[in-house]
């Protein structure tokens, strides 16, 4: 998938209504399977959370995500390419390095869409 279909999903309301809003579509429940797949594995869940915890704008270089993991470099690129493919993540290489980056917004969009309405009143 790429970064385009990631940002068409949830980019506004009316594409993408909440989980509880309406039922997914055909399609819209294939693509956001993608992204949850890539992010349903705990080597790329902690690679998300290393890259995201960054902050807004922040980059990681693949040399300080490696370490991290008793995994093999090539190993770790797959996992960080499996994420790209799926639009979380982007990287750009500079001499040796990779770096990456969370894509803006899609974090948001992706909690906005499991987000579901608070009844009035609750929690109070």
């Amino acid at each position: 998938m790429s970064k385009q279909e990631l940002e068409m999903i949830g980019q506004d309301a009316a594409c993408c209504p909440g989980l509880s809003a309406a039922p997914l579509g055909e399609d819209q429940a294939a693509e956001l399977a993608k992204v949850f797949k890539a992010l349903g594995d705990p080597v790329r869940l902690r690679l998300m959370s290393m890259i995201a915890s960054r902050g807004e704008g922040g980059e990681v270089c693949v040399c300080e995500l490696t370490p991290a993991f008793d995994l093999s470099q090539p190993t770790i690129s797959h996992h960080l390419k499996l994420l790209r493919q799926a639009g979380l993540i982007d990287c750009e290489r500079r001499g040796t390095w990779v770096y990456y980056w969370v894509l803006p917004g899609v974090l948001a969009r992706l909690a906005a869409f499991l987000t579901t309405p608070q009844p009035a009143g609750a929690g109070a």
